[in-house]
């Protein structure tokens, strides 16, 4: 071996080997606990112990990644699968994730309770939780078709709905809120809004689980969309990135729990990149294009458009002429997205 390559061969050696402490070190470390450990009695409000009502993350992580095969057979799988596969695949999910599933849905039930009755009643209560569930899953596919139908007709740089359902975020991200908004709907508490931040972590894309999306729903590109709680969207509504669907004022917290906070989009809207929609009285009408950037809080009635009005683009030819100021030369509004 030559001599510069045992040297490294060497160091490598070292630092795999294990670390030797002093005690001064084992003193410092068990500080180091012992001050965690005080911090954790004073500040008891973002601890989990001695509790067996605590949700496996990972888990229901895996759920919507076996759900995600129950709506798209096929397309998320490691080996070719045959029509005469199939059925027993979707069976081997189904019941996969009806008992894990039941457990979660239970343990959710349970979290703010204690006592075994509360466990034993909530597993009842959420067996017939995840039937109802997933006795919807035929029609959330139905609407996720028409969610990658209108990816497909509304992005030109899409070449086939192969592509969509296996690339595309937006479809991810409505997916996942497909799926969690069932479950909010049933009242399930805290596992909605797991899932839907899982995509948000995965996608860019905010969607709480409590807002109403109709068919045909089309997130092009998707980085930085939120659409709050409250939001109420119709039927081939197209919305680009950065775009803000929220509340005017969240200054009240808690005392605007349950309230309508946020905005109704009507059929047939699109909303450019970077534009804020914002309050639960504003509603856009059908029809209506709202211009990239645009800041919208009242409504606008239906088969209008908003625009921001055309910035000056300022042009430095060399530092020793004199800067030209050029309209920008477009449409009466942007309705372009990079």
């Amino acid at each position: 071996m030559k001599k510069e390559n045992r040297a490294l061969y060497e160091m490598a050696a070292q630092a795999d080997m294990p670390y030797k402490r002093s005690g001064a070190d084992m003193s410092r470390v068990k500080d180091l606990v012992y001050t965690l450990i005080k911090n954790y009695d004073e500040i008891e409000d973002t601890i989990k112990v001695d509790s067996i009502y605590q949700l496996n993350r990972s888990l229901l992580i895996e759920i919507i990644e076996k759900l995600r095969r129950l709506i798209f057979p096929g397309y998320f799988v490691k080996k070719y699968i045959t029509k005469t596969f199939i059925e027993y695949q979707t069976g081997t999910l189904v019941e996969e994730i009806f008992f894990a599933l039941t457990k979660q849905i239970a343990i959710a039930l349970c979290h703010r309770k204690d006592g075994s009755a509360c466990h034993d009643a909530a597993l009842e209560q959420s067996e017939e939780i995840v039937y109802v569930f997933l006795s919807k899953l035929p029609k959330i596919r139905e609407y996720l078709a028409t969610d990658v139908k209108a990816a497909f007709d509304g992005d030109p740089a899409a070449y086939s709905k192969d592509e969509i359902i296996s690339s595309y975020p937006g479809i991810y991200a409505i997916m996942t809120y497909r799926l969690a908004h069932e479950l909010y709907m049933l009242n399930v508490p805290l596992i909605p809004r797991v899932m839907t931040e899982h995509a948000h972590n995965v996608t860019g894309i905010d969607i709480h689980p409590g807002a109403k999306i109709g068919a045909s729903f089309f997130i092009d590109h998707g980085t930085g969309v939120v659409i709050g709680e409250t939001t109420v969207i119709g039927r081939n509504v197209k919305v680009y990135q950065g775009v803000t669907l929220g509340g005017l004022s969240t200054r009240g917290g808690q005392s605007l729990n349950g309230q309508k906070r946020h905005p109704t989009i009507e059929d047939d809207v699109t909303i450019y990149s970077g534009a804020s929609i914002l309050g639960g009285a504003t509603v856009i009408g059908r029809g209506v294009v709202i211009g990239s950037n645009a800041f919208v809080t009242k409504s606008v009635p239906a088969r209008t458009r908003v625009s921001v009005k055309n910035p000056e683009l300022q042009i430095h030819e060399s530092e020793s002429k004199n800067v030209e100021h050029k309209e920008l030369e477009q449409n009466e509004f942007w309705d372009w997205v990079i």
